[in-house]
């Protein structure tokens, strides 16, 4: 079985990155390569990025309220580049319904605070295994 590749991003203005380094690096204890583009990322510059990196997942830390805007603005990148292998997931502060309607649009499973890593691990080893959720 191939490795498991994951593109951890921090799109927008947020710079609160603490989550996402502890989730990088967790998901790095497990065996699962690791790219971290650091802050202030366009979802243009995460497309790009998934794109050269060749990744099997785009994790994107969210805190700042955009995720709206900045999930759909990533899948429609992922799209536009022919990417059409790579689940999109991620965390931050999401409300459940906004959950369910970034879900509906084609990206995987969100996290929210307290999220164990444990679970957030299993979900790309078990995600990678059955590939269920993908750009489409």
């Amino acid at each position: 079985m191939e490795k498991i590749k994951v593109l951890v991003a921090k799109p927008g203005l947020d710079g609160h990155d603490r989550g996402a380094k502890v989730v990088a690096r967790a998901l790095r204890d497990a065996g699962i390569e690791v790219i971290y583009t650091g802050l202030h990322q366009t979802p243009e510059m995460i497309a790009e990025a998934a794109l050269q990196e060749d990744v099997n997942f785009v994790a994107l830390s969210i805190l700042s309220g955009a995720h709206m805007t900045i999930f759909p603005r990533v899948l429609d990148k992922l799209r536009e580049k022919g990417i059409d292998d790579i689940v999109l997931t991620g965390g931050g502060i999401i409300p459940a319904d906004d959950m369910k309607t970034l879900h509906e649009m084609g990206v995987g499973k969100l996290f929210g605070p307290g999220t164990s890593l444990e679970e957030i691990v299993n979900y790309f080893q078990e995600t990678s295994k059955k590939k269920e959720v993908v750009v489409s």
